[in-house]
């Protein structure tokens, strides 16, 4: 259980516009996190990255202190200047052993979300392991950690209401953008076709908007949002040189810098002086800030719905305490299975070694067995077939039902 460390920032400790800092492109994924388990020293590893939260789940022997920070920031960003790693280090939450598994639980849980009770954390949090796993990042404790933490999850939602009448960053930028009285014919740019957009293009599909653009770095996954809302696809690169006007603009992209830069949004606006409405849901941004200063925009991002999403938590406070005990529950049955698992890990030779008695045996007794006929031969093949799975299965459960004696008395 103490191998297991997080390293997170969110949107409780950091502002959410610097957890862009973070972000890695999808591009550059895989690369940069090998070297960062290689250069860091680290057992495993998995990445979680949504609109208002960073974590590095880790395993390792070591504990973190400011010296392994240093280590990990370094190989996390070789280009950071000692500035940067200084904010890093301020700005991350640290959790090791049971308190990382609390804190991991929370997360999937939805109670440590900027929106409390929203349920695509916990397909987040698979995605990430999967890529991570597909990328050979991960071993046996974060395959063990997931697998548990998804489970927590379920049985929170399931046996808690703190996702009734559920709500997500999606349906507060939703509500936002009703506020401003936005007309049915309204037309709509959609920049990324990602899982929030693509939340967030459907949602406004089933409230009757019907004029949607799509824009996407690869443009087969625009054309298929773009078959589904009846629209039309380009991919992100012909962006700028789009003139067909829009009312609003949905960006949610993977990219560290600003996607509609100011010579951009210039040549997406031409001559048109009324007021637009962007609704940014990336982290970093996807609108540079100085759009703001020079044209009349009405901004609905990831940093104003925080307002909105205190009013949900105080909605749902008295659901917390339900939520802790069904996770601190599940600490417990964690480190549990974790000893469980070290008696299977260290009694996997026992097979092997049985194997070799039996083989062993059997030279030893050669000449013994050549007198036997084939019903007693077959006979006794049978009665160490038998003993040899006894000889399996008995001590790895006698070693069981000590754990969970155990267990039961520490309880």
């Amino acid at each position: 259980m103490d191998k297991i460390k997080i390293i997170a920032f969110t949107h409780k400790a950091t502002d959410i516009n610097d957890i862009g800092k973070l972000h890695i492109e999808e591009a550059d994924l895989q690369a940069r996190l090998h070297f960062l388990k290689q250069n860091a020293g680290l057992d495993e590893l998995l990445y979680l990255s949504t609109c208002n939260r960073v974590e590095f789940i880790v395993s390792s022997p070591e504990s973190i202190n400011s010296i392994f920070l240093d280590n990990f920031f370094v190989s996390f960003n070789p280009g950071w200047t000692e500035v940067e790693i200084k904010w890093a280090k301020a700005n991350a939450q640290v959790f090791e052993g049971p308190d990382a598994l609390t804190h991991l639980f929370s997360v999937a849980s939805s109670i440590d979300s900027l929106v409390v009770g929203e349920r695509e954390i916990i397909t987040q949090v698979r995605n990430a392991y999967e890529k991570c796993n597909e990328y050979g990042l991960t071993g046996d404790l974060i395959r063990m950690a997931i697998k548990k933490t998804v489970e927590v999850a379920k049985e929170v939602y399931t046996h808690t209401n703190i996702a009734r009448n559920p709500v997500s960053v999606v349906s507060l930028a939703y509500r936002r953008l009703r506020e401003l009285n936005v007309k049915q014919d309204a037309r709509f740019l959609i920049i990324g076709s990602g899982v929030t957009n693509t939340t967030m293009a459907k949602y406004l599909k089933k409230h009757k908007f019907a004029n949607f653009t799509i824009f996407n770095r690869t443009l087969s996954n625009a054309q298929k949002l773009a078959e589904e809302l009846n629209g039309k696809a380009y991919p992100l690169s012909q962006l700028q040189n789009y003139k067909e006007g829009f009312d609003i603009i949905v960006t949610c992209t993977g990219a560290a810098e600003s996607i509609i830069t100011p010579a951009v949004y210039k040549s997406l606006i031409g001559t048109d002086k009324s007021k637009k409405v962007v609704i940014d849901l990336a982290i970093p941004n996807d609108l540079d800030t100085e759009i703001l200063n020079n044209y009349d925009v009405n901004l609905i991002a990831i940093n104003n719905l925080q307002e909105v999403a205190k009013e949900n938590l105080m909605a749902r406070e008295q659901e917390l305490h339900a939520c802790h005990a069904i996770i601190e529950k599940n600490v417990a049955e964690f480190q549990h299975l974790l000893k469980a698992r070290k008696v299977e890990l260290a009694m996997s030779e026992v097979p092997k070694k049985v194997k070799e008695i039996r083989e062993t045996a059997n030279e030893v007794f050669a000449k013994e067995l050549l007198s036997l006929d084939s019903e007693s031969k077959e006979v006794l093949d049978k009665i160490l077939s038998y003993m040899e799975k006894k000889y399996i299965s008995v001590p790895m459960k006698l070693a069981k039902d000590i754990l969970i004696q155990e267990t039961k008395t520490k309880i």
